[in-house]
This record gives C-alpha cells, sequence and structure tokens, in this order.
C-alpha cells in the first residue's frame, strides 16, 4: 500500500516533536549561563591529529587513538581552570601499519621505554570571548616542556541524548620534535609537529 503525499507530509509532520529537542539542543558560550565542575573527556567525541611535512612534498596525518583527559572547568574564572591529559604512545595509528611500528621503536618515541605522554596546564589566558590560550608542560619521550595551545571554546550545555553537562574545545600547538628528543631524519620530514585537537567533556 503506498502513501498519498498528503499522507507522507502528515506522517513526517507528527514525527517532527520527537526530533525538536536534539534539534533544538544548542551549546551556549554565554559565560553568564555555563556551568563549571569536574570533567573527563569522551574520549568517543575527541581527536588528536598530528601533522608534519614529508620531505615537503606533501603533509603526513596520524592519529593519537588512545587518551585520557579532565578539566577542572570555572566559567566564572576561566584562568583558574586545569586540564591534564595523559596520551598512551602505543595508540599511534597512521594508517600506515609499518610507519606505525617505525614510530614506536628507538628510532622515535621508543613506545618500550617511554609508553606514555602527558600534558598539564600551567596557565591560562583568555584572549577573546571564545578564545584562550593554554599554557602546560608536555611530557614526551621523557622531556618535559612547556608547549602553548591555542585554544577556542565550542560551547557548554546539556547533551539531549546522554542528559549530561557537556563543555567542547578545539585546540592547535606547534612541537618542535628534535626539542624532545626525537629528531631522527630532521628536517628533512618535517621537525615542526602540528597538533590538531577537539574534545568533549562529560561533567562527572
Amino acid at each position: 500500500m503506498k502513501l498519498g503525499t498528503a499522507a507522507l507530509l502528515a506522517a513526517l509532520v507528527t514525527a517532527v516533536p520527537a526530533f525538536a529537542p536534539a534539534a533544538m539542543a544548542q551549546a551556549t558560550t554565554d559565560l553568564e549561563k555555563l556551568e563549571g565542575g569536574q570533567f573527563v573527556l569522551d574520549k568517543s567525541h575527541a581527536k588528536i591529529i598530528f601533522s608534519y611535512s614529508h620531505f615537503g612534498y606533501s603533509t603526513s596525518y596520524g592519529l593519537f587513538t588512545d587518551f585520557d583527559g579532565k578539566l577542572a572547568f570555572d566559567p566564572k574564572a576561566p584562568a583558574k581552570s586545569v586540564l591534564e591529559v595523559t596520551v598512551n604512545m602505543d595508540g599511534i595509528d597512521t594508517t600506515v601499519p609499518k610507519l606505525d611500528a617505525h614510530l614506536k621503536t628507538s628510532d622515535f618515541f621508543d613506545v618500550a621505554k617511554f609508553p606514555s605522554a602527558g600534558f598539564k596546564s600551567t596557565a591560562i589566558e583568555v584572549t577573546g570571548p571564545t578564545t584562550g590560550k593554554i599554557t602546560g608542560n608536555l611530557t614526551l619521550h621523557g622531556v618535559t616542556k612547556p608547549v602553548v595551545l591555542e585554544a577556542s571554546f565550542n560551547g557548554g550545555g546539556t547533551n539531549p541524548v546522554s542528559k549530561k553537562y557537556v563543555v567542547g574545545f578545539n585546540a592547535t600547538a606547534k612541537v618542535k620534535r628534535s626539542e624532545f628528543g626525537v629528531a631522527n631524519y630532521a628536517p628533512m620530514v618535517g621537525d615542526d609537529v602540528t597538533l590538531t585537537i577537539s574534545g568533549e567533556f562529560d561533567r562527572q
């Protein structure tokens, strides 16, 4: 049995309210309306992408696929917020298995000796209504050095599906790998590595 055009439109109109809450859910960046607290990273909605020049001919990309994060977020005093992230270095994925295996050896990250990397913020500078600089200590390959994340705040609100209160951010950073003792093939294979980060944090 086929539905006529009018009947089909009526059915669609009837179905709209069921989807309306999700469709209308919007994050806010208004600090007066935001809620703070202790948050943990939603790893199903987070990415850490790294990229570097390959002999100047192309840009190579990869992912760190296994990481955790926690955030103490204070919308009334954003500079007092604290971010901490831990990365399992065995989770490197470039989609090229031989390259993944090579990156994990002592030629590069030496994952057997240095299985994790970490970042902990030491200062946050608000630079605009939704932007800021997150300075922190990055520990990689057994070396700790300061790194600055150029961050943008996407907003906060209640997730219409999980019902959890969520805040989300994007960030970028540039890291000179040779400063962390990972210098093989530099500078032919880019010494400057760009990190592109996005993540949602769920309040506990």
